[in-house]
């Protein structure tokens, strides 16, 4: 089980489903700083935990490990679907293919893009029949949205409790 401490690998009865994954091109989020990112996708999986990791190749050079230095993950847990959005740090003339490996119970899958010179984006995958479909799309759409929804209700709370602390009367 890849969730060591997840009680739901134990007790279910439910037959391992191996992920769907995709790789989205996202817009670059400052193309002055030589900055872009990548979205991985993984869904209708059984049991949810996932792991992902990232290669590149430039090229048709050998496939290597993406250093810490040139790249940054973010991780997005949602119900029956996991998502990594990998900020690449990119020199301008670089031309690289980008592999999203998804490390799950009922083995391993992967999806590859490859980035252009001009910062475009052409995505290839494997083991996803649904790459680049618009529900797909929409479905990160959601999901980033509720994202953002979730963070702002929190800060909103969170200045709301500070307000109120605040306003206390004093015991002194």
């Amino acid at each position: 089980c890849v969730c060591a401490a997840c009680c739901c690998c134990l007790t279910s009865d439910e037959p391992v489903v191996k992920p769907v994954v995709s790789v989205y091109p996202a817009a670059p989020r400052a193309p002055l700083e030589g900055k872009s990112s990548l979205l991985c996708l993984a869904s209708a999986m059984f049991p949810p935990l996932v792991q992902f990791s990232w290669k590149r190749r430039r090229g048709d050079g050998p496939l290597e490990e993406l250093p810490p230095a040139e790249g940054e993950q973010l991780e997005i847990r949602e119900s029956g679907r996991t998502a990594a959005i990998l900020m690449i740090h990119q020199q301008e003339n670089s031309t690289y293919k980008y592999r999203c490996y998804v490390h799950h119970e009922g083995g391993a899958v992967e999806a590859q893009t490859e980035q252009g010179n001009e910062g475009s984006v052409t995505v290839f995958s494997r083991d996803s029949a649904s790459c680049g479909d618009a529900y797909q799309v929409k479905l990160f759409c959601l999901l980033y949205t509720q994202l953002i929804v979730k963070s702002l209700v929190f800060c909103c709370g969170l200045s709301l409790l500070m307000i109120l602390r605040n306003k206390r009367p004093s015991t002194n």
